[in-house]
C-alpha cells in the first residue's frame, strides 16, 4: 500500500487549500483514508477521516464547519478542502488508511495501518 500526499504550500489567514491524497495497493474497497496533522511541539492530532465504501465521515471539533473531506473512488483518491484557514492549522499534514469499513474514532494516540508523506501547510496571519 502506498500514499501519497500533495497540495500543502503557504496560505494567509482565512485562505483556503486543497490536500490530495491518491492511494494504491487497495485490492477491495474497505478501508478508511484519514488526515493526521503535527505541529512543531504539539501532539499529532486526527483532523479527518472518510469511508471508501460508504463515505462516510468523521471530523474533529477543531476542524467542523472549515474542512471538507471527499473521494473520487475511481482515482483512489481523497481530497480535503480546507477553508478558512486559521494559523494554528499550521502543521504538517499526513494522509493515512486503515482496513476498515467505518472510520475509526481518532485519540491522540491512534496509530493507522499505513501512514503515507506529509505536506506541509503554513497559514499566515
Amino acid at each position: 500500500v502506498q500514499l501519497q500526499a500533495s497540495g500543502g504550500g503557504l496560505v494567509q489567514a482565512g485562505g483556503s487549500l486543497r490536500l490530495s491524497c491518491a492511494a494504491s495497493g487497495f485490492t477491495h474497497d474497505d478501508y478508511t483514508i484519514g488526515w493526521f496533522r503535527q505541529a512543531p511541539g504539539k501532539e499529532r492530532e486526527g483532523v479527518s477521516c472518510i469511508s471508501m465504501i460508504d463515505g462516510s465521515t468523521y471530523y474533529a471539533d477543531s476542524v467542523k464547519g472549515r474542512f471538507a473531506i471527499s473521494s473520487d473512488n475511481a482515482k483512489n483518491t481523497v481530497y480535503l478542502q480546507m477553508n478558512n484557514l486559521k494559523p494554528e492549522d499550521t502543521a504538517k499534514y499526513y494522509c493515512a488508511a486503515d482496513l476498515l469499513k467505518l472510520c475509526p474514532g481518532y485519540s491522540g494516540s491512534y496509530y493507522p495501518d499505513y501512514w503515507g508523506q506529509g505536506t506541509l501547510v503554513t497559514v499566515s496571519s
